[in-house]
């Protein structure tokens, strides 16, 4: 393990206990990013362990260490369990992590388009080999369906009156980098909370072009085929639409939160939360201010399911 880490992972200690690591065991890491998540993982496991590791960007996997017990899947992790019934591994999986957090190395690479820190084409794509850029979605989507991204994806209070700028705009002078969509928003931001309704923003651009509350939803369904009775889920998340889906999933088995019952009344939840989110120390933050917002959210495949069965 030679390479640097361009991402500092946040609340690392919490993630590998809520893991409960077995030298022996089989891990997922479904966001790879910076490695540094993995790296901790695999330095705790024996020659008998394994971490899988999946991510989008070609980026996160050319720059993956290398080590025995550790595999690099370039892949969405919405297509997790395909990559893990072809490595042999659907449903004795030990536990699964899941850093929903935009890597630093994202934000930092002006090029991709992810910030506003910086005037670059926007980009915003996880994936390059998708077709979808932040630009392609301002130039076609309606006004409509851009007002509902930016409120529901980004809680942004003049959703629609942005949605209107853009449309109205963009015939003439389309909206093709992060600097003009930042002083079109300009105008309609709140002084006191200018940088942060701004991210908010950028955050909703995000989301929809790498359909990643779709993703999410995948994510958790498959963590269940995958997790053996007992194995652990642990997901880290940053925003409240991604961490109120995860508390659902994990409080009731659906993204509504709707627990279903059998019939003698008793929860079918395959998933048992364990303890409330937790969050990081002021110490982390103080190293890490990305970490602010992140919640860690650790759950267990019921092992009775499958006993009334």
């Amino acid at each position: 393990m030679t390479q640097d880490v361009y991402h500092i992972p946040a609340l690392l200690p919490e993630s590998l206990e809520a893991l409960c690591l077995q030298p022996s065991g089989v891990y997922v890491d479904a966001t790879l990013g910076g490695g540094g998540h993995s790296r901790a993982i695999v330095e705790h496991l024996g020659e008998d362990g394994h971490l899988y590791s999946l991510d989008r960007d070609s980026d996160a996997i050319s720059r993956a260490f290398a080590d025995s017990r550790f595999t690099a899947v370039h892949g969405d992790f919405r297509y997790m369990a395909n990559y893990l019934r072809y490595y042999g591994h659907y449903g004795d999986v030990d536990g699964i992590l899941a850093d929903l957090g935009v890597s630093s190395h994202h934000f930092d690479d002006a090029d991709r388009g992810f910030s506003f820190r910086a005037d670059a084409p926007l980009d915003m794509r996880m994936n390059r080999a998708s077709s979808l850029t932040a630009a392609a979605l301002l130039a076609e989507a309606p006004e409509e369906r851009l007002a509902t991204i930016f409120r529901i994806y980004g809680e942004f209070r003049q959703a629609r009156r942005l949605a209107s700028a853009i449309v109205k705009r963009r015939d003439t002078d389309p909206v093709l980098t992060t600097g003009q969509l930042a002083s079109l928003a300009e105008p309609m931001l709140n002084p006191a909370r200018a940088k942060k309704e701004l991210a908010q923003v950028f955050q909703a651009l995000r989301i929809e072009v790498n359909g990643e509350m779709e993703a999410l939803e995948a994510f958790l369904r498959q963590s269940v085929e995958l997790l053996r009775p007992g194995g652990r889920l642990a997901v880290i998340t940053y925003h409240s639409l991604e961490d109120r889906m995860v508390k659902n999933f994990m409080r009731s088995g659906r993204i509504d939160g709707e627990a279903e019952k059998d019939l003698f009344g008793r929860s079918d939840a395959p998933l048992k939360p364990l303890g409330k989110a937790v969050g990081p120390t002021p110490e982390e933050v103080e190293r890490n201010p990305r970490s602010r917002s992140a919640k860690l959210r650790v759950a267990v495949k019921n092992e009775e399911l499958g006993m009334r069965k």
